[in-house]
């Protein structure tokens, strides 16, 4: 995530984390998705790429056993997360939360039970080669028993100029596509908010590569990995998603999906139910 650095009136990172996160579900999915597959808790979640660390602060609310790490590149939103998500924590909770301004390349020692790539951060890896390397890293980041989990998205709707709105609460929020290569698949993104009759454009930018789920999938079974489920979102009555994730073998031809990978370090269950 690149913040355009200007002044705005309104804080972008409050607005980023209410139209685009939902770490109260997402640590949920998480946990029944080890115990499922493992038959105990996960104790330690490594997050990647974790900018404000909002998964990391509520995974530790989950359970008083549970512990987070995260990494991340940029100090700015590093700082805000402290500042404004980990002050919510009580001091026991803020203990068991460690973050570090660093590259998720780089080997940290300890062993995670899961370990995820959320908000789509790892498309920044152009080459397969870089995201092998990433992919590589993770693995060996985590115990035996330990999932891989990152979300993943695509659809008619991301081969091409696109513009999504929605509302969320005072103010709106807009996820523009500006364009799209199909021949290397890299595609700019931006984010831009919409309060008090007035449009702040490309507040937050992307430089991607699409990344689909089978080359990912092949990806991670190089460096690895035993098995990767996939869990597919349903929609809700509007047909846009409803935040509910389920296993599949099979994808419908949607305009737009997003769907988690949740990668085995080693085989565990020969089937994944819902």
């Amino acid at each position: 995530m690149n913040y355009v650095d200007k002044e705005l009136p309104f804080d972008p990172y409050d607005l980023y984390q209410k139209s685009v996160q939902s770490p109260e579900s997402d640590v949920r999915f998480f946990e029944k998705a080890y115990k499922k597959l493992r038959n105990k808790k996960p104790l330690l979640l490594k997050e990647d790429f974790c900018g404000t660390h909002m998964i990391c602060c509520e995974w530790v609310k989950l359970n008083s056993s549970y512990q987070s790490v995260g990494f991340d590149l940029d100090p700015e939103p590093i700082a805000y997360g402290m500042t404004h998500n980990q002050v919510k924590l009580s001091l026991a909770q803020k203990k068991r939360v460690s973050i570090f301004n660093r590259n998720v390349l780089k080997a940290h020692p300890a062993k995670s039970d899961i370990t995820v790539a959320l908000n789509f951060s790892y498309f920044l890896f152009k080459t397969r080669q870089d995201l092998k390397s990433y992919f590589k890293k993770a693995y060996l980041g985590l115990k035996d028993d330990g999932l891989f989990i990152c979300d993943v998205f695509g659809g008619k709707l991301c081969q091409g100029p696109s513009l999504d709105k929605k509302r969320v609460g005072p103010f709106s929020y807009q996820w523009n596509q500006k364009n799209y290569d199909p021949v290397t698949h890299q595609a700019q993104f931006s984010i831009n908010f919409k309060l008090a009759g007035q449009t702040f454009e490309d507040v937050f930018t992307y430089d991607w590569r699409l990344w689909g789920i089978q080359e990912l999938k092949e990806l991670l079974a190089e460096v690895g990995f035993k098995s990767t489920h996939v869990y597919w979102e349903g929609t809700d009555a509007n047909g846009r998603g409803n935040g509910v994730f389920k296993p599949v073998h099979t994808g419908e031809s949607c305009e737009s999906w997003i769907a988690y990978l949740v990668s085995e370090k080693n085989k565990g269950a020969p089937r994944v139910d819902a």
